[in-house]
């Protein structure tokens, strides 16, 4: 089916993406439809006047997907997106590289959408134009039939066959509108479940997230609040001691558990100034993730294209040598030949000079 899409259809725009689609089993994780960076169109058919995405995976494709008005494009992060297609009864995701390639195929998909529900109005505009022409055609044959007796005698079966014609078309035009609302209601529940799924994965995480972020904080409370109270214990043996007044050792004694105290004051303040900094970084989590994953597959993408390299240079390297090879024979093919033709040109000399003496004598 594909291929005679693609005679017909005309793309307009195509860019490179990582395709996912959502597990039908959970509608919650992402299955890898592609293992590499692919690349991915917006087609238009003229004859049809329809918009389709289509992607193509070595001789598969990835992705069908018919624009609709009701579709929505929904960025999930700076560089994922994802639409539902109720028709292929799925969701696509796509994985960019950059910011701005997330940024250029949402606007597109915008375009593209509302040339969709432009062209769906102008049909459903001729459709309603026909319908009223056929309704404003039925009285007046029906009044012909009145004013001319005879004559509707006489074509009074193909009166009847035209009304019952309108009657059917205005039928069907009113089974497609119910038809139409339908598609778009079940293509807003998709949109909507495709959006839950999204908040819930995204929930999960975040939960997951926060429950380690809450656990740091928590052993950081713990330790804080023993050095709380070794200070405290700290504070009281010091003024235990200036109570006592000593001298000599319980003034070396009371610089020392100042030193200490101070030094675990130091330390608070560098835990506090952690426990903050994680909690900077809570936030940060997701889209650290999502880079490892980004680098992960440009590092694939580089190991096979390094692969193809090595192969090509194998492949040219080997058509050097045969090159070489045949070279080589084509030499000592000339010289052979020039040997050869040495001789002959020694015996043909020799000849001449016996017929000079002959022709002498």
């Amino acid at each position: 089916m594909y291929p005679l899409h693609r005679e017909r259809e005309q793309p307009i725009y195509s860019t490179r993406a990582h395709v996912f689609q959502i597990d039908p089993g959970t509608k919650r994780n992402w299955i890898p439809a592609s293992k590499h960076a692919v690349t991915v169109s917006f087609f238009y058919d003229a004859n049809r006047h329809a918009y389709r995405i289509i992607s193509v995976g070595g001789t598969k494709a990835i992705i069908n997907s018919m624009i609709s008005p009701n579709m929505t494009f929904t960025k999930t992060s700076q560089k994922f997106g994802q639409w539902a297609d109720s028709r292929a009864n799925t969701v696509y995701g796509l994985g960019f590289a950059t910011e701005n390639q997330l940024h250029q195929f949402a606007e597109r998909f915008k375009e593209v959408r509302e040339a969709a529900r432009m062209a769906r109005e102008k049909s459903q505009d001729k459709m309603e134009l026909s319908s009223a022409a056929l309704s404003i055609a039925a009285p007046q044959d029906l009044s012909d039939e009145l004013q001319s007796p005879p004559v509707m005698c006489v074509n009074g079966p193909e009166d009847k066959l035209f009304r019952s014609q309108s009657a059917d078309i205005t039928l069907s035009s009113e089974k497609e509108r119910i038809k139409k609302m339908l598609s778009e209601g079940s293509i807003c529940e998709m949109n909507l479940e495709a959006e839950l799924f999204t908040l819930q994965d995204s929930n999960s995480k975040l939960v997951a997230a926060l429950h380690e972020a809450n656990a740091n904080v928590e052993q950081w409370k713990k330790q804080l609040a023993a050095y709380q109270d070794e200070t405290e214990r700290l504070r009281d043996q010091v003024s235990e001691l200036e109570a006592h007044g000593g001298q000599g050792p319980s003034d070396m004694l009371k610089d020392e558990l100042t030193q200490s105290l101070e030094e675990l004051e130091n330390l608070l303040k560098a835990k506090d100034e952690e426990i903050r900094i994680l909690q900077s970084k809570k936030s940060n989590y997701h889209e650290l993730e999502r880079e490892r994953e980004e680098a992960v597959h440009r590092l694939q993408e580089l190991e096979m294209r390094n692969m193809d390299l090595e192969r090509r240079v194998q492949n040219a390297e080997q058509n050097l040598s045969s090159a070489l090879e045949d070279r080589e024979r084509a030499e000592n093919e000339v010289q052979r030949v020039v040997q050869i033709l040495d001789v002959k040109i020694y015996d043909l000399n020799d000849l001449r000079q016996s017929l000079v003496k002959l022709i002498s004598k």
